[in-house]
């Protein structure tokens, strides 16, 4: 008796694997009726015992069977049995719908969704004049600090990498890096 309810099962799971390519090959409405009555209880019990509310069980079970509908042609056999495509199908779209439903909602008093407001000309304009000044200054200075301004802060280098790179030490480095800056903070009258 232990062996016919594992035959039966899996008499059933061909005979759905049947409909499914009926569905797949014919769009045979017959068969995927019978694939409705047969796996919407199912897929709605699955759904509830996963502890989905019964509404969206109930929507969870419809977009299923759609989807079942509209792809069946995906359907192989040779892959995954019918129940175990349906079901698949369905802990994905409730994976997908509980994804959506606790998605945050967009604040958009949130200043990062403000645009930064456009400059007014004059500070455009200002701004180029500061950006020349500060590249003349910057070739005004002696080559070797010049070279690691450049590495610095141009290329994004490290202090470390500035060092192979040069073959100097580390503490040349930052001492040639500091009297650039000084000389330039002097060039544009700022105090360290």
């Amino acid at each position: 008796m232990t062996g016919e309810p594992k035959e039966q099962q899996a008499s059933a799971g061909k005979a759905m694997d049947a409909l499914l390519r009926a569905v797949s090959a014919k769009k045979d409405k017959d068969a995927f009726q019978e694939l409705y009555r047969y796996y919407v209880p199912r897929l709605k019990s699955f759904m509830l015992g996963q502890g989905t509310s019964s509404q969206m069980a109930e929507e969870v079970v419809q977009e299923t069977m759609i989807k079942v509908w509209r792809k069946a042609a995906l359907f192989d056999p040779a892959k995954a049995s019918a129940s175990t495509w349906i079901f698949t199908i369905g802990r994905n779209l409730r994976i997908d719908m509980l994804r959506k439903a606790f998605r945050p909602e967009p604040d958009y008093s949130d200043p990062t969704f403000t645009p930064d407001p456009v400059p007014l000309a004059s500070e455009t304009v200002s701004m180029e004049q500061q950006g020349k000044r500060l590249m003349t200054a910057v070739a005004e200075l002696p080559e070797a600090q010049k070279e690691i301004l450049t590495l610095a802060f141009f290329q994004e280098k490290t202090h470390g990498q500035i060092a192979d790179e040069l073959g100097v030490p580390l503490g040349t480095v930052k001492s040639r890096v500091r009297l650039a800056l000084k000389k330039l903070r002097s060039e544009f009258g700022e105090n360290e």
